[in-house]
């Protein structure tokens, strides 16, 4: 009867914990996969991706682009800064002020 009750698991450790391993999700660069998209300093939309709600710019390891991207990606979002497409602090000027 108790042999009925205990449930083997191979792959379960103490507490009910998976002995495997998280392996993540191979991510993929963009605009490495879709050659029509531009990385471009007026396309203010595509650029917000990039950049925090505090106006940062995202590392890599979030954005999953490659670096040769990544550094065009910096490049664009700083001339949009400079022409005042985007801004340089994120959030409101009452956030801000405060």
């Amino acid at each position: 009867m108790a042999e009925d009750n205990y449930q083997a698991a191979s792959d379960q450790g103490p507490r009910g914990a998976s002995n495997r391993r998280y392996t993540p999700k191979p991510r993929f660069c963009q605009f490495c996969s879709d050659q029509t998209l531009e990385i471009d300093y007026k396309n203010h939309g595509l650029l917000r991706k990039f950049t925090t709600e505090e106006g940062k710019i995202r590392p890599r390891r979030q954005t999953g682009t490659c670096a040769k991207h990544q550094r065009a990606i910096a490049r664009e979002i700083k001339r949009a800064r400079h022409i005042a497409l985007l801004p340089f602090a994120g959030g409101t000027w009452e956030e801000r002020t405060r």
